[in-house]
C-alpha cells in the first residue's frame, strides 16, 4: 500500500548558523530536502536521505560553544529525582555527555536528523561555510508559523518530527541495515551550532536572506 507524501516548510540551519528556507518532503522510503526559489519558481538544490539510514533524531534548544561571541546564556545541568541527568552540549554536534557546564544559547528550538553518527565532520568542512559534507541536517521553526492556520499546519516542527519518527521506524523494520539498532532513538538535548563569531549569519538571519522574498523591485 502506497503512503501519501507529507510536505513541511521548515527552515534549515547550517553549521555556520545561517537559516535557509527548505521544503521537506517525507516519502515512503526517503526524506527529500529541497531548496526551492518561490520567486523564480525553480528548484536550486535537492538532497535525498534514505529513511533506513537515519539512526538518531534529536530535538531541543540551540546552543553555541562557550567561547562563541554570540549571545551569552548559562546552561545548567541538574539531576531529576536523583537518577536522570540533563545533557551538556559536547564539543561535537552529535555526541552526548552528562555533566555540568555553561554554553551560549541561540534563541529558539530545533530538530537535528543524523544518519551517520560515527562519522565526524572534517576540520575543513567545519570551517568552510559552503560545505555540505555533514552526516546530519538541522531545522528550526518557520518565522511565519503563526501567520494563519494553514501555515501553522504546514510549518509545525513538532508535527514534522512525529511524522518523521514514524516513517523512519517503518523504514528500519522494512529494510534494516546490519549493525544499526532496530529502533531509532529520539533524544531531547541541546543542539550545538559550532560557530564562534557569527557576524555574517547575524546579518543574514536578521534580514531573512535565506528566504525567498520580494524585496522592492527585486526578488531573491
Amino acid at each position: 500500500m502506497k503512503r501519501k507524501m507529507a510536505m513541511s516548510k521548515v527552515p534549515g540551519v547550517d553549521h555556520w548558523n545561517n537559516e535557509k528556507e527548505h521544503t521537506v518532503l517525507l516519502a515512503e522510503n526517503s526524506l527529500l530536502i529541497c531548496k526551492y526559489d518561490f520567486v523564480m519558481l525553480r528548484c536550486e538544490r535537492i538532497q535525498r536521505i534514505p529513511l533506513n539510514c537515519i539512526d538518531r533524531i534529536c530535538h531541543g534548544e540551540f546552543t553555541f560553544p562557550q567561547k562563541s561571541l554570540n549571545k551569552h546564556c548559562d546552561w545548567e545541568v541538574t539531576n531529576t529525582a536523583g537518577s536522570v541527568q540533563e545533557i551538556k552540549v559536547p564539543t561535537r554536534p552529535h555526541m552526548l555527555v552528562t555533566d555540568t557546564g555553561a554554553t551560549e544559547r541561540r534563541e529558539g528550538e530545533g530538530l537535528r536528523i543524523i544518519w551517520d553518527r560515527l562519522r565526524e565532520p572534517t576540520f575543513l568542512s567545519r570551517w568552510n561555510p559552503f560545505s555540505g559534507d555533514f552526516p546530519f541536517c538541522t531545522f528550526t521553526k518557520h518565522p511565519v508559523l503563526e501567520a494563519n492556520d494553514k501555515f501553522t499546519k504546514m510549518c509545525a516542527l513538532d508535527q514534522f518530527m512525529d511524522q518523521l519518527t514514524q516513517a523512519v521506524q517503518r523504514a528500519h523494520e522494512k529494510k534494516p541495515i546490519p549493525g544499526n539498532a532496530n529502533r531509532v532513538p529520539v533524544l531531547k538535548h541541546p543542539i550545538l551550532i559550532e560557530t564562534y563569531v557569527g557576524l555574517m549569519s547575524f546579518i543574514g538571519n536578521q534580514n531573512k536572506l535565506g528566504f525567498c522574498l520580494a524585496r522592492g523591485n527585486m526578488g531573491f
